[in-house]
């Protein structure tokens, strides 16, 4: 009989250090996309408020409470991290766990190296903590979230080997030109 085992998808590919720079794994139990239906968005809003600790986020936002984040993934849909999310009237509500793979850059140069990847502004007074954006990096659509000093980075489950190398490859580089 086959025995079959369960990796992250980002088994093997990290942790990985360049400098002050650290690339490691995010993994949440559940990953859940909530989509408000038309007019619903306010109950729902506050259904996940009270169940899950945090509301529906604001365009280019996420929110966090305890084990759980909501990241916005664009209009009208937010991808609910940590706990699984609650059956809510009013929304579609599609169980995501398996699609991403999710990883957080973190150093003082986190800027640097996503600077070379990303065509956005990501400097602290543009891009505060708990702002969100779709974007790209490199070739690959992406979500990257500050959270704090460190930056979390989803993609799509199928490019996580894509994802890591891109990142370390920045990292390399910019940990070679600061030491």
């Amino acid at each position: 009989m086959v025995r079959l085992i369960a990796k992250t998808p980002c088994a093997g590919l990290l942790p990985v250090t360049h400098g002050d720079l650290r690339l490691e794994e995010v993994t949440y139990p559940t990953i859940t996309s909530v989509a408000p239906f038309k007019g619903q968005a306010t109950a729902v809003s506050k259904a996940l408020k009270s169940a899950v600790g945090v509301s529906f986020p604001k365009p280019n936002r996420s929110t966090s409470a305890a084990d759980t984040r909501a990241i916005w993934a664009g209009l009208g849909v937010a991808l609910i991290c940590g706990p699984d999310a609650p059956r809510l009237d009013g929304a579609a509500v599609t169980d995501q766990s398996d699609g991403w793979a999710i990883v957080r850059l973190s150093g003082d140069s986190a800027e640097d190296v996503l600077a070379r990847l990303v065509p956005i502004d990501l400097r602290k007074q543009v891009f505060p903590s708990g702002q969100t954006a779709r974007t790209m990096l490199a070739h690959m659509s992406v979500s990257v979230t500050r959270i704090d000093d460190s930056f979390e980075v989803m993609a799509m489950r199928s490019m996580a080997g894509t994802l890591v190398h891109d990142l370390e490859t920045a990292m390399r580089g910019v940990a070679a030109r600061t030491t």
